[in-house]
């Protein structure tokens, strides 16, 4: 009597069909499978032995750690998935705490800091002409600026009550709240008369000219008209005002002129500024004029650098400009501010990581590295972040120091400027760092072909665009240069070049205005508009567009053609069934489904029996599931699953997918009063033991029909095979009905060759017979049998 756990282990007792089984094609059946898992299972014990190095350890834990999908083999999907999410989650937490630090850098409260500051200064009409810093034209516009608008917002030495109660001298802040650093300061810049030559014609009639303003024109010498010797009236270079470069609206303009350290109270720097007025400190030369200050908001945590513009241009007139830079220098006083801390300190340590991970990438990659514009991204990031977290901690122990320096003494000026520059340009550096940190996320959820969509369209085009590009520059700098030269003298749009080129931008957008084009040139300036907005809005902008619709619409195409590889979604999905698994509601269908994701990354089309096998292992299928299932689909035998059995295999689980959820819709429908009718009149004998009438789960009853499924798969399989063995018994008895045909004829050949004599009978019998051997041998072969 035979093992019945035998059999089930040797399901193809076939020898020609023991090799779709077999690891190494030498028969066996499951035990071959078996004798394979076994010799598997020995080597990972050697492997276990093995591993138990501290350095093995501790190579695998830094290769685990550092892996990137760089370095990680493409053809093992589900190793190359699980290497994304890890790469992808720990970026989101690097990105999170990148947006915390940047956020508490700022808050809606700089923007109204600002505002207010701006609008005491700016938006304050002057006394007698009811004008605004901001519409200044004119010298004395600058002295009625200076005689009240600054005055009164520098120096709040009252109350708001009708007796102008005054205030104490803790109280006398800008605003009532807004403490004034130091003192003012009024500086001026200079070009010397002969800064330009005036033409022959008119060398007798004009005797003095001042050119614009450059650093090599600059007048360095004392214009005192009494000979004062004051900071006033003498020239002092960068270096010795520890100025910087101010870029304003005609120049940039120098740290050097001369200055004036306005009072600390309203009557002084009134009588400072009357002096100052009396003596014409302002005349032809003068060239820029620049109000500085600071103050700090202790409700708020906040610094204000100041900086009022007054550029006087060689037409003559004023050109106001202000620049107004809220800062908060000191970085760490609320606990919300120590959180930051705690923050940019994991900042650090992301960013070590980085570096490492982008060293041992350059290690194994060699030049190919640079190859990729995402590794340089990653470069630059890294860079932007050190030089940031290098600029920070400089801060951290300047401006204490530079603080106590500046504070010593209230009644000097408190130069800011250096700190507030550097800590906006600070500013600055983290948001381009935040710019390009988000940029970065797309290169770890690009693996996705959904998600490649963007990326294979640009690099696609790219080509296509750049021909474009070059038409559409050659035109684009035609009009900006022709409105430039009509247009120019008179349109503020179009003053430059350049401020040209961003107004014809502007225009492609819908914002622009036609009228001050109009007034400049009747005739030509419709012309421009009208031909401007055909070639370039009409034809070039819709050429554009083609060019990008069409290169999308291919890739599209080829990513809907592509097959369906196993991703993050099927990856949660499988840890989700083997979860569920273990709640005995484990869903083989989707584990067989992913499994098929994974095999076959080869490009081929094709799937090999030791591909699906390694797959469905590792979803705890048994070796026995496996043979059946693949011999179910392997038609031919040759133990690879071409094209067309791969699709009959998708489309039978496709359809037993559909079905199950079907039948999980019907079992989710109310019961009908029948049913109902039919539970109350079952036997006592379907009873339990304790008189309760017991039910089955749809959960229990699908884990049953599945197994059911199993069963009549496996019986299809063993009735194909039992058919298999009775077409070979068919074949041997033929194969004997002929043997004794041939044993027939040779009786038949001796007793008919009666004229021949004995010795000759018995060499013709023996030829026949061992003919006929040699046949018989050739049919009991194993090669016969194979064939």
């Amino acid at each position: 009597m035979s093992n019945p756990a035998s059999e089930l282990e040797r399901p193809c007792t076939n020898a020609s069909n023991r090799q779709a089984w077999g690891q190494d094609g030498r028969g066996g059946g499951a035990g071959g499978a078996g004798a394979a898992v076994v010799d598997t299972y020995d080597y990972d014990d050697g492997e276990e032995i093995r591993k138990k190095g501290c350095w093995y350890k501790f190579s695998t834990f830094v290769s685990r750690m550092w892996a990137t999908r760089q370095m990680t083999k493409k053809e093992d999907r589900e190793i190359y998935v699980r290497t994304t999410l890890r790469e992808l989650l720990v970026y989101i937490i690097f990105l999170i705490v990148l947006c915390i630090i940047t956020f508490g850098m700022t808050s809606p409260t700089m923007y109204y800091y600002t505002k207010v500051l701006s609008e005491l200064f700016l938006d304050a009409p002057y006394p007698d002409t009811k004008n605004t810093f901001r519409a200044s034209t004119q010298v004395l516009d600058f002295w009625r600026f200076s005689e009240n608008v600054l005055l009164d917002g520098l120096y709040w030495e009252h109350w708001y009550d009708v007796s102008e109660t005054d205030t104490t001298k803790d109280d006398r802040n800008i605003l009532y709240e807004n403490r004034l650093l130091g003192v003012p300061r009024v500086r001026q810049l200079r070009v010397h008369n002969t800064s330009c030559e005036i033409p022959p014609d008119f060398q007798r009639v004009i005797r003095q000219c001042f050119s614009e303003y450059a650093p090599a024109n600059e007048d360095t010498s004392e214009f005192s008209p009494n000979g004062e010797n004051t900071t006033a009236w003498k020239y002092f270079s960068e270096k010795q005002l520890n100025g910087s470069v101010h870029w304003g609206k005609i120049a940039h303009y120098s740290g050097a002129g001369s200055y004036v350290d306005l009072g600390s109270n309203r009557n002084v720097t009134k009588i400072i500024l009357a002096e100052l007025r009396e003596k014409l400190w302002i005349q032809r030369g003068t060239r820029a004029v620049f109000y500085d200050f600071t103050v700090y908001n202790a409700n708020i945590n906040l610094f204000c650098v100041i900086k009022l513009v007054f550029e006087f241009p060689a037409t003559g007139g004023i050109i106001p400009s202000w620049e107004f830079r809220t800062v908060k220098l000191l970085r760490y006083v609320t606990p919300n501010d120590f959180f930051v801390l705690a923050c940019e300190c994991i900042f650090v340590f992301f960013i070590i990581y980085y570096i490492i991970e982008e060293a041992i990438e350059i290690k194994a990659l060699k030049w190919s590295y640079f190859k990729s514009t995402w590794n340089i991204l990653d470069l630059l990031v890294i860079a932007i972040s050190l030089l940031c977290i290098g600029f920070n901690v400089f801060c951290f122990f300047t401006i204490s120091s530079k603080l106590q320096e500046l504070l010593e003494d209230p009644n000097i000026f408190a130069d800011f400027e250096f700190l507030g520059y550097w800590q906006i340009q600070f500013n600055n550096a983290v948001a381009v760092c935040v710019f390009f940190a988000w940029f970065k996320l797309f290169k770890y959820i690009s693996f996705n072909k959904t998600m490649t969509q963007l990326s294979s369209t640009l690099s696609r085009c790219a080509k296509d665009v750049a021909g474009f590009a070059i038409m559409f520059f050659i035109v684009f700098f035609a009009f900006a240069q022709l409105g430039y030269l009509l247009f120019g003298t008179q349109v503020y749009d179009f003053r430059k070049f350049m401020d040209a080129v961003f107004t014809l931008l502007r225009t492609i957008l819908g914002d622009f205005n036609f009228h001050d084009i109009e007034e400049a040139n009747r005739i030509l300036g419709p012309i421009f508009f009208i031909s401007y907005v055909f070639f370039v809005f009409f034809v070039l902008l819709n050429m554009f567009l083609a060019i990008i619709n069409d290169t999308y619409t291919e890739v599209k195409a080829e990513i809907a053609s592509q097959r369906n590889e196993f991703e993050i979604a099927d990856y949660f999905k499988r840890g989700y069934n083997n979860m569920m698994g273990k709640l005995g509601k484990r869903d083989k269908i989707v584990d067989i489904q992913n499994a098929l994701k994974l095999s076959g990354n080869n490009g081929d089309g094709m799937l090999s029996f030791d591909e699906i096998r390694t797959n469905l292992k590792r979803c705890n299928f048994s070796d026995m599931e496996i043979e059946m299932f693949f011999a179910k689909y392997d038609t031919d035998g040759n133990r690879l699953l071409e094209a067309e059995e791969v699709k009959r295999m998708l489309a039978d689980l496709e359809g037993q997918k559909v079905n199950l959820e079907r039948e999980m819709k019907h079992e989710n429908r109310p019961s009908s009063g029948k049913v109902s009718g039919e539970s109350v009149t079952r036997p006592a004998s379907a009873s339990s033991g304790h008189g309760s009438i017991t039910s089955v789960s749809f959960e229990e009853f699908s884990v049953l029909q599945r197994r059911v499924d199993r069963l009549e798969h496996s019986i299809g399989s063993i009735v194909s095979k039992i058919d298999a063995v009775l077409v070979k018994l068919d074949t041997m008895e033929k194969t004997k009905h002929k043997r004794k045909e041939t044993m027939g004829k040779i009786l038949d050949t001796i007793t008919e060759n009666d004229d021949m004599d004995d010795s000759a009978k018995r060499k013709h019998m023996e030829q026949m017979v061992r003919d006929e051997l040699e046949k018989w041998d050739g049919d009991t072969s194993p090669s016969a049998h194979r064939k």
